[in-house]
This record gives structure tokens, C-alpha cells and sequence, in this order.
């Protein structure tokens, strides 16, 4: 007998793909697979976010978008892009007493809690130093609850950064639900549209590694930063030696949100 291409296909990707069948329906395992990854997606999402305790533990500030609550959040994209009026209140006075900076990093937890629990700190070990030793100057991280990509906006110009860098939980799927994003915008300021940012996405063990999405961070931070533009003018053009382990093969970065 031939042996079936489809079982090797399944041991190179965490799809749902050859789940097999008995008579017209799918076994008992794949039935019991899809409500495991289920829950664990709901789970992602709708978990308790200890913003104030991250923000302690990376010393910077900790602050919420206008939505009320988690259900609010779901509901009203719009407030997660906006800041309550408390947590504006609360970066405007840290502003005031510090200068412009190159860059502000902001750390939320978006569509899940559990991707910015183990992939942001390990990302964050491995960029700060690339960054610190290019010389970035930096407002202090903060931490938001509840926030989506264009929050990093109204931070952004609040803190007078050159360049807003977002760490937010992506969307989960039925095949991971702990994917990081890391969206940057040159210039940020509330009214910039996606395409005038930048997307590393799939940031986690399995997909594009936090040491590996570091790498290439700094290196599209660097030409933002010394070309003064983000999104579709910025593509991802870096040398073989600036990326890692494989060839430089030129391609946009962007993605939409």
C-alpha cells in the first residue's frame, strides 16, 4: 500500500489538516482536539491582564484604554485605540518633566494575555540591548490594558517619541493562542493608518522566536529611524548577516490590521 502523503504533511504544521474520518464524521480525537484548542483561544482572551504587576516588573508605567472592562473591549474596537482620560492625565505629567526621545515601547495585552506573558519579556531581554547599544534614547515602557495597534499612537505623541513600538497579544487561532505582534510607527500620532506602520508578527517559541524577532526588530528600527518613515515605505531589505539564520530575501513587512 502507498503509504498516505497526508501523515507527513500533518507532522510539519500545527493546521487542522488530515484528521481522518469514521463513516461521514470526524473521530472522536479530532472532535476532542478542536474543543482543547478552543478553549484554550477563549482562554487567551478573556484572561485576567495584571497590567500594573507587569509594569512593575519592567519598571515603567501602567495604563488603560477608554474601554470600561473586557466585554466593552471586544465589543468597541474604537475605545481600546484611545486612552481614559485618567491614563492621559497620568503620561502628561510624566512628559513633563522629560525630554523627546527616539522611541517609547508599549506592552498590551490585545487579543491575548498569554502571548505578552511569555513572549514579551523575552523579547524585550534580547532588544534592549541591541537598542541601548545603537545609542536609542527611551521614554519609559508602558504597559496597557485593553489596548489595540493605534493606541500607540496617542502614547507615542504624549511621550514625544520618534518611534512607538507596540507588543500586543495577536488574535488566537485553533493552532497557537500565545502569538506576539510587535507593530512600529514613525512618528506617531492619533490619525495614522495602517499603512503607515510596520508588523513583525508570529512572535513566539514555534513561529519567529523572541531572540530571532529581536534581530530583526532593531535592524527595521534602525532604518526607520535613520530614514524617518515607517509602513509600506520601509521594507524588510536587510542583509543576510542582519537577519536571522538564512538568506536575505527582500519583502514587505506590513500587515494590515
Amino acid at each position: 500500500m502507498a503509504p498516505d502523503p497526508w501523515v507527513e504533511l500533518r507532522r510539519r504544521t500545527a493546521a487542522r489538516i488530515a484528521l481522518g474520518r469514521t463513516g461521514g464524521s470526524q473521530p472522536t480525537r479530532g472532535q476532542l482536539e478542536f474543543r482543547l484548542a478552543h478553549a484554550r483561544a477563549r482562554d487567551a482572551v478573556l484572561s485576567a491582564f495584571d497590567a500594573p504587576g507587569l509594569a512593575a516588573r519592567l519598571g515603567g508605567l501602567a495604563v488603560e484604554s477608554a474601554a470600561a472592562g473586557r466585554a466593552e473591549y471586544l465589543q468597541r474596537p474604537d475605545l481600546g485605540r484611545t486612552l481614559s482620560p485618567a491614563s492621559r492625565a497620568l503620561l502628561t505629567r510624566e512628559a513633563a518633566g522629560r525630554a523627546a526621545c527616539d522611541l517609547v515601547i508599549v506592552v498590551s495585552d490585545g487579543l491575548s494575555n498569554l502571548a505578552v506573558e511569555t513572549q514579551a519579556a523575552p523579547l524585550l531581554q534580547a532588544l534592549l540591548p541591541l537598542l541601548h547599544a545603537s545609542g536609542w534614547s527611551f521614554a519609559p515602557i508602558v504597559v496597557a490594558q485593553n489596548g489595540r495597534v493605534a493606541l500607540q499612537d496617542e502614547i507615542g505623541e504624549i511621550l514625544r517619541a520618534s518611534l512607538s513600538l507596540m507588543l500586543l497579544g495577536e488574535r488566537p487561532g485553533l493552532g497557537n493562542a500565545d502569538s506576539l505582534g510587535a507593530y512600529f510607527t514613525y512618528h506617531p500620532r492619533p490619525g495614522r493608518t495602517d499603512a503607515e506602520r510596520n508588523c513583525v508578527s508570529n512572535i513566539r517559541e514555534g513561529g519567529l522566536s523572541p531572540a530571532d524577532a529581536a534581530v530583526k526588530l532593531h535592524w527595521l528600527l534602525e532604518q526607520a529611524r535613520r530614514r524617518e518613515v515607517s509602513g509600506v515605505l520601509l521594507k524588510d531589505e536587510a542583509p543576510a548577516a542582519a537577519l536571522p539564520g538564512g538568506e536575505a530575501k527582500p519583502q514587505p513587512i506590513v500587515k494590515m490590521l
